[in-house]
């Protein structure tokens, strides 16, 4: 995610906590969905679906502190 990012997320992750946490939850997020789309947790369409938005959301929320950062 965002390789051209990758050291202003480094810097991001030792030093601002929020960020970290965002960081971490969308990790979770794809390692869930991955899990449930490989059918190694249950789960419905519906619940896939939220999830993708769910990470999606935090994915934007990422991209706004790292611009915001980079500039």
């Amino acid at each position: 995610m965002f390789p051209e990012y990758r050291d202003l997320i480094s810097q991001l992750k030792g030093h601002d906590v929020h960020f970290t946490r965002l960081f971490d939850k969308h990790n979770d997020l794809d390692q869930r969905i991955a899990n449930m789309e490989a059918q190694i947790q249950p789960s419905t369409h519906i619940e896939i679906e939220n999830l993708k938005k769910e990470k999606l959301l935090l994915k934007d929320q990422l991209y706004a502190i790292l611009k915001k950062a980079a500039d």
